[in-house]
């Protein structure tokens, strides 16, 4: 049962009559509201209208210059009582309730005295006597006597819409009675009590409602035949063709389009339907061939990451039987291949050569042209030349195939690990930083030549730097400085070399670690740009 109600909630159908019904009673009681004041305002005028006439009448047979007579009398005399009797008249062929004189109490206004009271012989409420004294019904009242008596006003209305103690719901016109001399002697009254106004106002929201329900149920009926009829039959049709669809993912002869005839809203949905049916298996079929392919090239990305890890020297410590050195290196790609590079490898059993490259671009095309400036600089170091002439051969081997115009910027040194002497030559690469007898890391700022494979017969300036025991070098490629945080902001030779200094005392593996520690905390979850490798040698000496 809950979960028939549930679907039954959960119907267009459903919440569509309820959208339209709660409209029509919106719609309603605006109308209502404006109606209901419309004919209240116009009734009120039309009975204030009747109320002041009689009291216009009833003056003309009240002398305001008596007023004084009156009250001596006592409620007696030929003159009183022929006034009372006309007063009575005029209430009775007026259709007013009460017809009353008074005379308030001018301090304050909070009690009225009764000169002339007369009641409509069809109502059943008592008049009251003459002289009768009684506190004033509310401050209305005791605000329209004092502005009747002392403030000069002509007319005031009193209009007592909710029903009080003495009558029902009525209206009460008050004009005053002037004297001679100009004074306000006493106040007409009449009051007029309001059954037509309530009974109109009754009939005419009674009539709304009935409006309202009618209309309400009409809309319910008709709009359950058309919109089940127009829009979830086919609906449903659509609905059950697309979860057929989703769930066999196979197209079939007999399209929507020829089952939905139309040439609507409706109709276009079930076209794009058919057409959607169309398109996603053509993809699906596609996107199963793609997929294929990219397993494929993920398998070879793979196999090339490999390949070119094992390309560069990658087990720790790399030569575990020399006390005279210790070196450390690492290589994170910004893809799955990179184009940067490290080596290192003895020439022989007193000279150690370091490199440290990277090649423009990234992917695939740097991974192979690494890999072929590798063994070019390999090749040409193991015939002991010094750094230039190395730097000079590969670049002549070099740019004699490159088509691509790709190149490569090396930084490669030869220790003489009995002397601590380091040959040294730059071809457009990052300066490297040397940890000497000042206890910290500073940068050597050497002299660069052009880089490997730009330009053939270019020429390179060898240097030599003494490392004394004890002494570390670093170097790196520009990954390391560029590397960006989301502000845009890059981390910079300066912050390179306080995460080296840090502790510079360090092993060169825990300086590596300190570096990439400090890039990944700057960096925060912005994404890798650029290749990042680093190299730490530390040279200890020779053994005695």
């Amino acid at each position: 049962m809950g979960n028939k109600l549930k679907k039954l909630w959960e119907s267009i159908v459903v919440k569509t009559i309820l959208a339209i019904v709660a409209v029509l009673g919106i719609f309603a009681a605006v109308v209502s509201m404006i109606g209901y004041t419309e004919v209240t305002d116009a009734l009120l005028e039309q009975y204030a209208d009747g109320a002041f006439r009689t009291a216009g009448i009833a003056l003309h047979f009240t002398d305001p210059n008596r007023i004084e007579e009156y009250l001596a009398s006592g409620g007696e005399g030929e003159e009183y009582e022929s006034a009372l009797k006309r007063l009575q008249q005029i209430c009775n062929s007026s259709g007013s309730t009460f017809v009353y004189v008074i005379v308030p109490d001018r301090s304050d206004y909070r009690h009225i005295q009764f000169l002339f009271s007369t009641m409509n012989q069809k109502t059943n409420y008592s008049r009251f006597p003459f002289g009768y004294v009684r506190e004033t019904t509310n401050d209305e009242y005791a605000l329209k006597y004092k502005r009747l008596c002392e403030e000069g006003s002509a007319r005031e209305l009193v209009i007592r819409d909710q029903g009080y103690i003495e009558t029902d719901p009525h209206i009460t016109a008050i004009v005053p009675l002037i004297n001679s001399d100009g004074e306000v002697t006493a106040l007409m009254c009449v009051q007029r009590q309001m059954e037509e106004l309530i009974t109109v106002r009754n009939s005419y929201i009674n009539k709304v409602l009935l409006a309202m329900i009618f209309a309400a149920v009409a809309v319910i009926l008709g709009l359950s035949l058309y919109l089940n009829h127009s829009v979830l039959h086919p609906v449903r049709i659509i609905a059950a063709e697309a979860s057929r669809f989703a769930s066999e993912n196979i197209t079939t002869g007999e399209k929507l389009t020829r089952k939905i005839r139309r040439r609507d809203d409706i109709g276009h949905l079930a076209n794009a339907i058919d057409q959607m049916e169309e398109q996603v298996h053509n993809y699906v079929n596609h996107l199963t061939s793609i997929t294929a392919e990219r397993e494929r090239i993920s398998t070879e990305l793979e196999l090339a990451a490999r390949i070119q890890e094992d390309m560069l020297p990658n087990i720790f410590p790399a030569f575990p039987e020399r006390a005279d050195f210790d070196i450390y290196a690492s290589m994170n790609p910004a893809r799955e291949i990179g184009g940067d590079f490290y080596n290192f490898f003895l020439v022989d059993e007193n000279h150690l050569c370091l490199v440290m490259a990277d090649v423009s671009g990234k992917g695939v095309p740097a991974a192979l042209f690494m890999m072929a400036s590798i063994i070019v600089l390999f090749d040409n170091a193991m015939l002991g030349m010094a750094p230039s002439e190395i730097l000079e051969r590969a670049n002549d081997a070099i740019c004699m195939t490159n088509r691509e115009d790709m190149f490569v910027t090396v930084w490669l040194g030869i220790l003489d690990l009995r002397t601590g002497v380091m040959t040294a030559a730059n071809a457009g690469h990052e300066y490297p930083m040397i940890l000497d007898g000042s206890g910290q890391f500073t940068l050597l700022k050497d002299r660069h030549g052009f880089v490997v494979g730009g330009m053939r017969g270019m020429r390179y300036k060898n240097y030599e730097v003494r490392l004394e025991p004890g002494a570390k070098l670093f170097v790196y490629t520009d990954g390391v400085p560029e590397a960006t945080n989301r502000a845009g902001e890059m981390f910079g030779t300066g912050r390179t070399l306080d995460a080296l200094n840090q502790n510079p005392a360090a092993s060169p593996e825990e300086l590596l670690a300190n570096v990439k520690r400090s890039v990944s905390a700057f960096v925060g979850d912005a994404e890798q740009f650029d290749d990042m490798t680093m190299l730490c040698l530390e040279y200890k000496g020779k053994p005695e």
